[in-house]
């Protein structure tokens, strides 16, 4: 058996063993069903052993994949332990995704390193939480924002995560759209409209998902299944080019030629939580947190209008809490973000 397998496929392995079930282990791993069976088939091969009895029906552990299954456990927590030992120091910068340019997750990133100047956040802009989560699981990302409610919950129960804001959700409708004068767009008004919400975009399930449950028996279709759009010109030109009308949030980036309409009636909410890996320690985690805190409670993020509207699984979400202050852990001069496998 070799010393060095990659933890991706030791993680793989014991969400195919915990499920039995490898459409449910993918969805908790993020990751494409057959990639995972490659996977497993590559481990089998590398350890010289089956691991899993498996047919069209059913998924078993072997006699030897039992055997095996409580040490490759702990591998991982140890594996994880040393990452967040790694973690612990000050000289790491934290690694955070702020979702977009023009987004919540930016303003408290923003506000984070403006409260705390010798602290480093390098910031990425992934878009969508499905992607970021499992960045963030992979140990590639420290923290995400997002929708968290639309991560499948085997993914959830391996992240921490506390609502920071309800952002309202809106319309981006072209200038010359006759529902483009309002100051304000009636969910009723956009019956019979087709609306594109990223379907097509794995990277932000959760946010098709949510544009479901919005339009569900209101007469408002779903834009069809659209490849990936990458960048902000890009996504001006196709939106512009197909003459959308797009689902967006109340913090989004401006488009040319298109305008930006609060819906109402009722009053859409986006749930935005903070999200990060369990048991990551860093002192940037708290600081991240009190910004949070303090712009929610400084601009009334959490307020709710009496005609508030949320999808049902994302009623009762718990409220980002305030987290401790970890001590500045110097760490070797230079010391840089810890490296992962890569493909994890």
């Amino acid at each position: 058996m070799p010393h060095d397998t990659d933890p991706r496929l030791l993680r793989a392995f014991v969400a195919v063993a915990e499920e039995l079930h490898f459409t449910r282990a993918a969805a908790r791993l993020l990751v494409a069903q057959q990639a995972l069976s490659r996977d497993i088939k590559r481990l089998e091969r590398e350890w010289g052993a089956a691991l899993f009895v498996r047919d069209t029906r059913h998924v078993a552990l072997t006699p030897e994949g039992a055997r095996l299954l409580p040490a490759v456990r702990g591998l991982l927590d140890a594996y994880d332990q040393l990452a967040g030992a790694v973690a612990a120091s000050g000289d790491r910068p934290l690694v955070v995704d702020a979702s977009a340019p023009v987004s919540t997750g930016h303003r408290v990133l923003a506000a984070a390193r403006e409260a705390e100047p010798g602290l480093e956040f390098v910031a990425r802009f992934h878009s969508g939480l499905a992607r970021a989560a499992a960045e963030v699981a992979g140990g590639r990302l420290d923290v995400s924002f997002g929708r968290v409610a639309g991560l499948p919950q085997p993914v959830r129960a391996g992240l921490e995560h506390g609502l920071v804001r309800y952002e309202r959700a809106a319309v981006l409708l072209p200038e010359a759209h006759p529902l483009a004068p309002r100051a304000e767009v009636e969910l009723a008004a956009l019956k019979g409209e087709v609306i594109y919400a990223a379907a097509g975009n794995d990277e932000t399930a959760e946010w098709t998902d949510y544009a479901r449950a919005l339009f569900a028996g209101r007469g408002i279709e779903l834009a069809a299944p659209f490849p990936k759009i990458e960048g902000e010109a890009e996504f001006e030109r196709v939106v512009r080019k197909r003459g959308w009308s797009v689902l967006a949030s109340e913090e989004f980036t401006g488009v040319r030629g298109m305008v930006l309409r609060p819906l109402t009636g009722p009053v859409p909410l986006i749930p935005v939580s903070m999200v990060w890996r369990r048991g990551l320690r860093h002192p940037g985690l708290a600081a991240l947190a009190a910004a949070a805190r303090g712009l929610a409670a400084a601009e009334g993020w959490l307020l709710r209008p009496p005609d508030a509207w949320l999808p049902e699984a994302d009623r009762g979400l718990p409220v980002l809490p305030v987290l401790p202050v970890l001590p500045v852990v110097p760490g070797r001069p230079g010391e840089g973000p810890v490296e992962r496998s890569g493909g994890e």
